[in-house]
């Protein structure tokens, strides 16, 4: 019985997890696309040009906000929580969990989930509500290097939790691994910025 309740909680882990980290990226995604909007000229005058591209950054604004809003309380939000109890239960009913493998492996994981939640509610309270408001706090370029954040989740949990679990977790590694990609990606984030201005 017991361990039918792991194994459907780590199943149910490994959907919320997959489902939150897509919420995640499609969320930045929208909040990149609403700050584009910010881009469309010209918006001043009497001109049909100028008429249209009002009517269309409203539209923009209205769509872009809705499908925020829904994301996060439709995948986001529902996804982190089924993780975040799906994590529990099987550590509850294995607490053999907290001592197997490489020391402090699992504190190590609990710990970047909770930096997580943190990102996400930053996203929401900082960045999202306030778009939704029409204020604009940051930048496109700021949002896109934002959104790359859950790529450093993205790589180390599965990491820690793999080779943690195992016992072969060398944290060092860890870090020059997590450290080189994510300097890959602003790389890549910085030459995909210089060949849209060119």
């Amino acid at each position: 019985m017991i361990t039918n309740i792991i194994l459907i909680a780590k199943a149910l882990h490994v959907v919320g997890f997959v489902s939150w980290f897509a919420g995640l990226f499609y969320l930045g995604r929208v909040l990149v696309n609403h700050a584009d909007t910010e881009n469309i000229e010209p918006v001043a005058g009497d001109g049909p040009e100028a008429v249209r591209n009002r009517l269309k950054k409203e539209i923009l604004h209205e769509e872009y906000s809705a499908t925020a809003a829904r994301v996060y309380r439709i995948i986001v939000n529902p996804a982190m929580m089924i993780t975040s109890v799906a994590g529990l239960t099987m550590i509850v009913f294995n607490p053999s969990y907290l001592q197997s493998g490489t020391p402090g492996w699992l504190y190590v994981k609990l710990a970047f989930v909770g930096l997580m939640v943190v990102y996400q509610l930053y996203t929401e309270k900082k960045l999202m509500l306030p778009m939704a408001a029409n204020a604009r706090p940051w930048s496109d370029w700021q949002l896109r290097l934002w959104n790359e954040v859950p790529t450093f989740f993205l790589i180390s949990i599965p990491f820690l939790a793999i080779f943690g679990k195992m016992g072969s977790l060398n944290y060092l590694y860890l870090a020059i691994g997590v450290a080189l990609f994510c300097f890959m990606i602003w790389r890549g984030a910085v030459g995909y910025r210089k060949r849209r201005v060119e």
